[in-house]
């Protein structure tokens, strides 16, 4: 298995409309990437702070999301809310 933690801030007064991006991508993760087990976006504590915590099954299947028609249509909407550059950490799973 592979994970990813994506960590963000976005931009103050657009925490709705990432919000929103983020639900509509995460509902069409769910239905049409069977390789991903795990798609959830979190709010830190700090302002403004989201974490999205990422399963699949392997790099092929990540490789299907980040490619996916419904990735790409929401990635350019994501990015105008950030506040400062995304940051992704990939885990593999030992145990």
């Amino acid at each position: 298995m592979l994970a990813v933690v994506a960590t963000v801030e976005v931009k103050a007064g657009k925490e709705k409309e990432f919000e929103g991006i983020m639900r509509g991508l995460a509902a069409k993760v769910r239905t049409d990437e069977p390789g991903c087990k795990l798609y959830v976006l979190h709010r830190a504590k700090a302002a403004r702070t989201y974490v999205v915590l990422e399963r699949y099954n392997d790099q092929a299947a990540f490789q299907t999301h980040t490619q996916s028609a419904h990735f790409k249509a929401a990635a350019p909407k994501m990015m105008e809310c950030l506040a400062s550059p995304l940051k992704v950490e990939m885990l593999e799973e030992v145990v």
